[in-house]
């Protein structure tokens, strides 16, 4: 136990901050229309807290099914960054992908904090009252309007 987590948990926890932290100048590059040198270690610990996750595994949960979905979106990603060289239409099909990938991460974030958190538990103890859904509101959109602006701006040049 670490934190009073069992290991593979704080290391899931651990891997999830890395990809979130790492997501941020990405989603910076794609409004300044360039390429994060951060995009490989926010690839890889996407995929690393995606895979952790479902070790952690605890039935056909809403986690499982997030986890489904950034697997799909993690997979379209890592093509068009890597396999297609973000030629054309790939430029926003990795852009889209990677910002879904990345909201997902933030997603479950505001879930666990709201879990795990005891002040913001208090708030919203079954996670259906008014705190816990303006939390995740503003995540929502905050990742919808960079998510357009991400796609308007990114045309950078191709791998």
């Amino acid at each position: 136990m670490i934190l009073g987590l069992p290991i593979l948990v704080f290391v899931h926890v651990v891997i999830s901050l890395i990809a979130i932290v790492a997501g941020l100048p990405v989603v910076r590059a794609f409004l300044g229309n360039r390429i994060s040198s951060w995009t490989p270690a926010f690839l890889l610990f996407t995929v690393l807290t995606t895979l952790t996750g479902f070790v952690l595994f605890d039935g056909l949960t809403p986690a499982f099914f997030t986890g489904l979905i950034s697997t799909a979106v993690l997979a379209a990603a890592l093509y068009a960054f890597y396999g297609k060289g973000l030629v054309g239409p790939w430029r926003w099909i990795y852009v889209v992908s990677a910002m879904a990938a990345f909201y997902l991460n933030c997603f479950v974030l505001v879930v666990q904090s709201f879990l795990k958190i005891a002040p913001l538990h208090a708030l919203a103890p079954t996670g259906g009252e008014p705190p816990f859904a303006a939390a995740q509101g503003v995540v929502l959109v905050a990742f919808i309007v960079f998510g357009w602006l991400s796609v308007k701006r990114f045309r950078g040049p191709a791998l």
